[in-house]
């Protein structure tokens, strides 16, 4: 009895782990909405109850493990081998990440702004490549990735290249001249809620926070999209804009990063 019981459960297990980890992403993979509705919601909510733990801790534990304490490539390879190998995450990727690579270096900013942290992957990517002096704030919303985000930043050894805010973007924006001593920033990552980048970008305007020159470049304009912010970039005198296109983090399906010079 009990071992028809156990063999009963066995199969179930494998069957869950073909159809979660096989069937299932390669039926989604042709659909952008599929696509994230199946990682980024379905599969972390029974992952979550399964574990007993979240997304952000899972990958943690993945840099804690795989990960050299302060080589911060070796915690960006951990996140990325976590992350096409274990469990999918929305973080910039390693093919949309060489892309930031080059822009970052290209720029090589003093002053930069993330506009999103999640669990600090591209904070990595971005403070790894500054010089000694740049400083980067980084913005989260949510105080739970913000935990996450500090103990990654810290395993990879730049806590002291970054400072990271908890709040929202709406609020912080208006406070960088007085709070955080920031005249204008070189280079702005938007990688946050997709509906606060066109508001976002027009606060940094009126704050006077973008110089001529300066380089903003944005995740995700094509997955999950922010058609309003493309229009706008493309449209606007005072913008230069170009695509690159790519793939959403980890997938086939198309995705892309938009890069724009404020010409002031």
């Amino acid at each position: 009895m009990w071992l028809y019981f156990l063999s009963l459960c066995g199969g179930g297990a494998a069957i869950l782990y073909v159809l979660c980890g096989w069937l299932i992403p390669a039926a989604v993979e042709g659909s952008p909405r599929l696509t994230l509705l199946w990682h980024d919601f379905i599969l972390e909510q029974i992952l979550n109850a399964l574990t007993w733990s979240t997304r952000p801790q899972r990958l943690l534990k993945a840099v804690q493990k795989k990960a050299t304490r302060g080589d911060p490539q070796s915690v960006i390879s951990a996140i990325d081998n976590f992350c096409r190998h274990k469990e999918w995450a929305m973080n910039v990727g390693d093919e949309k990440g060489a892309i930031l690579d080059c822009v970052v270096s290209e720029v090589n900013p003093s002053t930069a702004l993330e506009l999103g942290t999640y669990c600090g992957y591209s904070t990595v990517r971005i403070a790894r490549l500054l010089p000694p002096e740049t400083r980067l704030i980084t913005l989260e919303f949510n105080p739970d990735y913000a935990v996450v985000a500090r103990q990654v930043i810290a395993w990879a050894g730049l806590q002291d290249k970054v400072e990271l805010v908890v709040g929202a973007s709406g609020d912080l924006i208006p406070q960088m001249k007085q709070q955080f001593g920031v005249k204008e920033f070189d280079f702005v990552f938007l990688d946050h809620w997709k509906d606060r980048y066109l508001l976002d970008i027009k606060l940094l305007e009126e704050c006077g926070l973008l110089r001529r020159g300066t380089v903003l470049l944005a995740d995700n304009v094509i997955c999950p999209g922010t058609p309003e912010y493309l229009e706008y970039v493309r449209t606007n005198p005072r913008y230069e804009s170009r695509y690159f296109k790519s793939h959403l983090e980890y997938t086939k399906v198309e995705d892309g990063l938009e890069k724009s010079i404020f010409l002031g």
